[in-house]
């Protein structure tokens, strides 16, 4: 997947500067992060929808639909798929699985009050 998402990234980042009358990308990042993050929300609750109606094939379509709009928002606030699995490796590290951090009051895993 990560070749992939690099060149989802590639393709983004070149489409950033085209004619937002023929780009799809070109014009959803001219209209701003908030436009993007809304977007993204969007596709987010169809994958939940898909995947509660059992619509295998529709959580694949609504999944790249996701991860495209995650792309686009990634360029606007200058990320790269690279800085994101570098998070991911270093959960793993930390957890022996990439998963959430747990939030601010919560309790601290075993192994990073050994490692504090």
């Amino acid at each position: 997947m990560g070749d992939s998402l690099r060149r989802l990234n590639a393709s983004i980042r070149d489409a950033r500067h085209g004619d937002p009358d023929i780009s799809r990308t070109a014009r959803l990042l001219g209209e701003g992060v908030k436009k993007m993050s809304k977007k993204l929300a969007e596709e987010a609750i169809e994958v939940g929808f898909d995947a509660i109606h059992g619509d295998r094939r529709g959580v694949i379509l609504e999944s790249a639909d996701l991860l495209y709009n995650l792309s686009v928002l990634w360029v606007a606030c200058g990320i790269e798929p690279a800085d994101v699995m570098a998070e991911i490796d270093r959960r793993h590290q930390l957890y022996g699985i990439a998963e959430k951090l747990p939030k601010a009051g919560k309790r601290t895993p075993r192994k990073l009050r050994a490692a504090g």
